[in-house]
């Protein structure tokens, strides 16, 4: 690896392998993008995040920009020299301007969305995920996301039923969306999800916003008010982890809906607490 000239650190090179559009013309483009390292010191994790160092000159004269990603893959080892590949899920993003109300492209992501096959890319990490498979398998996990700040969640699905071999405890996935685009981990086509629906332990719940402005995290709650007593009885039990990501408005809407179900705002925060101190409760927010 080398170091850049800034704080970013340690540094590699990767190569696009693929990347494919896996929504239609007529929605936000998000795509699924596999990258292959050859540094023989890259490893990761399932959970874990990388970073990607766009080079400038950018806005307020910063050299580079570095946004992360969540890998979306299972752990792989490198084997014959081929180096390590891991995928990536990325939207294509746009920024509107507060008072201008001018619209900017998001720099990461439209560099991203912009490379082809072949292109290198210098990435950063991979960094420390919150998220860890828990050594029981007979735990139950519960794991809450909106679009695709669920990327982390398919590395854990796929290790668990393809390498550990299955999970004696529930496995339970809740997920909310804006439109169907954002539901691009529940076909089969392209190994996900749904491929996992005959596993006795795993069931997902799907939650489609039914409204125009309805947002992501509000189809999430209606989802989890709909099945609140499943929702319930397993953050009761003492062997429930819960595994949070998505966007930064998740969080407020999981309070008020386990407040909800616990019966009200302090006794939900006693619970939460309860969790987080007996290391059963992990999120990952994105701003």
């Amino acid at each position: 690896m080398q170091v850049l000239d800034n704080d970013i650190g340690p540094v590699c090179e990767a190569v696009v392998q693929t990347s494919d559009r896996i929504t239609p013309e007529t929605t936000d483009e998000v795509r699924r993008m596999t990258l292959r390292i050859d540094d023989p010191a890259f490893r990761f994790s399932e959970g874990q995040s990388i970073g990607v160092v766009v080079p400038g000159p950018h806005p307020f004269g910063n050299k580079y920009h570095l946004r992360r990603y969540s890998i979306a893959s299972k752990r792989e080892a490198a084997s014959n020299g081929d180096g390590i590949s891991f995928d990536l899920l990325v939207r294509r993003c746009f920024y509107i301007d507060d008072v201008s109300g001018e619209r900017f492209p998001g720099i990461a992501s439209n560099y991203l969305c912009d490379a082809r096959p072949g292109d290198r890319i210098t990435i950063s990490g991979p960094y420390r995920s919150p998220f860890n498979i828990p050594e029981d398998r007979t735990s139950n996990l519960l794991m809450i996301g909106t679009g695709t700040g669920i990327a982390p969640f398919r590395g854990f699905i796929q290790r668990i039923y393809d390498r550990e071999g299955g999970w004696d405890g529930k496995i339970r996935l809740f997920y909310g969306a804006r439109t169907g685009m954002d539901l691009v981990y529940t076909n089969d086509e392209v190994d996900d999800f749904a491929n996992y629906y005959d596993e006795k332990t795993f069931r997902a719940y799907k939650a489609l916003v039914s409204k125009p402005l309805m947002t992501s995290s509000r189809a999430l709650e209606l989802g989890l008010k709909d099945n609140s007593g499943e929702v319930w009885d397993l953050i009761n039990k003492p062997n429930t982890h819960v595994f949070i990501a998505g966007l930064d408005k998740i969080a407020t809407v999981l309070d008020r809906v386990l407040a909800d179900m616990a019966g009200s705002e302090q006794e939900w925060k006693t619970m939460k607490k309860r969790l987080i101190d007996a290391g059963r409760w992990s999120e990952l927010i994105y701003g």
